[in-house]
């Protein structure tokens, strides 16, 4: 069973009652009618990204559905949480990537996103024994892990939202969906 296809989405929810808002947050995402399995951070060789309104349509309620899932809540008001997969690719068609997943308090989406990315980069990069410095800046990392010839992508999704101001439940989520 290894998946052909997936698609990035993400979504945010907002209810008094947490798991309600972690509903509302998955169908934001448009994965809410699934039974969501969660995998680890393997990319399959080959595995082809879709855009999340073509995963979507091949969704059927009830199907139980493999994702690396990134999700984070608060009822606190006004308290930044954010959820972000990130994705890197290797050049060699037959070789597997990485998916990460991150949730963070206080980071904005831009933040939480690269971070995501960042991790997922640098998993792949120690797997394809590309040499860096972990200490230097993402950016620089990223240029050096393209450079290499190696890597041939990195993106990231990240959902970030503030608490409801009047204390209700905030839960955001980003998701790598794999379809088989």
């Amino acid at each position: 069973m290894i998946p052909k296809q997936y698609f990035l989405t993400k979504g945010v929810g907002v209810h008094k009652d947490r798991l309600a808002s972690f509903e509302m947050a998955l169908r934001k995402a448009g994965i809410e009618k699934c039974n969501l399995v969660q995998v680890s951070s393997i990319l399959p060789p080959g595995c082809r990204k879709l855009t999340g309104r073509e995963g979507r349509e091949l969704l059927q309620p009830g199907q139980i559905v493999f994702v690396v899932l990134a999700r984070n809540d608060t009822n606190e008001p006004n308290r930044l949480v954010s959820s972000a997969i990130g994705v890197a690719r290797p050049a060699r068609k037959k070789g597997y990537g990485y998916l990460s997943e991150h949730h963070a308090h206080g980071e904005t989406a831009k933040k939480s996103g690269e971070y995501a990315e960042d991790l997922a980069a640098t998993m792949l990069a120690t797997t394809l024994g590309i040499e860096f410095d972990p200490e230097t800046a993402w950016d620089e990392r990223k240029q050096i892990y393209r450079a290499s010839g190696k890597i041939i992508t990195t993106t990231n999704i990240c959902q970030s939202a503030e608490g409801d101001r009047n204390g209700l439940w905030t839960t955001t989520v980003a998701a790598a969906v794999f379809i088989l």
